[in-house]
């Protein structure tokens, strides 16, 4: 994501995180529970250095029923602990002893029964804490930056393994778009056009970061309240201004696709250059059918707090926690704070 526009692009801090996967820990927030009955067996699992889908593959094994029959409601990442909800379609059967067939890398922290099975983007948010060691800085510029970022929110940008490894796929879109090369795995094809849409999401922020509207009413604006898909347009007065300032509501961006772009003047003006320099992407994206969706261009930060650990040393720790919603990234947040190595 370097190549996108920071708002703290000259931080004084730097740090390592990532050392081991204890230093990045989530824990999954679902926004309804179980019920105790039905043919879904819903699992809590805590899981250290795996691929969620790999464990997804695990549960299947063991339950003896096809890869499609287990859902989970996100991603987490793998080099890391994560507390994440699972559900097995398991209609009139008995639940297996899960723990005695999966890896001490796995754990089964509960078990209930559901009607349903969990449906990907069922949930509402995550909580993460995160250590960055070898902390370089003094507690008054991280306070700073907290305090900075605690009132004015930080970039909404779509976090780099979204693109895969040094942009494969951004390649493979614009190849595939270029009638190079044919997508016949349907999950290929939604991840390529995902890295598509969300590129040009991101040179949209970012072209909003380097002139600072992206905190800010700009006149042709579409306004996303908080915590909510709900868009809506309106001319911008003091009322406007102040409920973006207390990010009551957040301009938001374009998420490319078919149709006429939503938000007018200045913005829209803004969009429509940003998909003029990237023609392939966009036009690919309006073919393969997607729509025009909005997203926020903010994305504000709950419960942040730091802790800091033998300051001005040289093994000097900061462990941050705070919460986010649903398809966030942590990444935006900890690339506003600090340079990582």
């Amino acid at each position: 994501m370097s190549i996108f526009q920071k708002v703290n692009a000259n931080s004084p801090l730097s740090g390592v995180i990532r050392s081991c996967p204890e230093d990045f820990q989530v824990d999954e927030i679902q926004s309804f529970t179980a019920s105790g009955q039905g043919e879904h067996v819903w699992l809590h699992i805590k899981k250290t250095g795996e691929n969620t889908d790999w464990v997804a593959g695990q549960l299947a094994k063991i339950a003896e029923v096809p890869r499609r029959d287990v859902s989970f409601a996100g991603m987490k990442d793998r080099n890391a602990v994560t507390t994440q909800w699972f559900s097995v379609q398991m209609p009139g059967r008995e639940a297996p002893n899960w723990q005695a067939f999966l890896a001490d890398s796995i754990e089964v922290l509960d078990e209930k029964r559901h009607d349903r099975k969990l449906k990907r983007g069922t949930l509402e948010g995550n909580h993460f804490r995160i250590t960055i060691r070898e902390f370089k800085g003094s507690e008054e510029q991280l306070k700073a930056i907290i305090d900075q970022i605690k009132e004015q929110g930080i970039p909404n940008y779509f976090g780099e393994q979204r693109f895969g490894h040094g942009g494969f796929n951004i390649q493979k879109a614009e190849q595939w778009f270029k009638g190079e090369f044919k997508v016949k795995s349907r999950q290929k094809r939604s991840i390529y056009l995902s890295a598509a849409r969300s590129w040009v999401f991101n040179h949209v922020l970012s072209e909003r970061v380097k002139h600072g509207s992206w905190n800010q009413a700009l006149d042709g604006d579409v306004f996303m309240l908080n915590g909510t898909k709900s868009s809506f347009s309106e001319d911008i007065d003091p009322t406007i201004i102040e409920r973006v300032a207390q990010q009551d509501i957040h301009p938001t961006g374009v998420l490319w696709g078919r149709g006429r772009l939503l938000s007018t003047n200045k913005t829209a003006e803004l969009e429509q250059k940003i998909a003029d320099q990237l023609p392939v992407l966009c036009d690919g994206l309006e073919r393969n059918g997607l729509k025009q969706e909005r997203k926020s261009l903010r994305l504000t930060v709950k419960d942040l707090s730091y802790d800091i650990t033998d300051a001005q040393k040289e093994n000097s720790r900061v462990t941050l926690n705070f919460t986010l919603p649903a398809g966030a990234y942590a990444t935006s947040v900890l690339t506003e704070i600090a340079c990582f190595r």
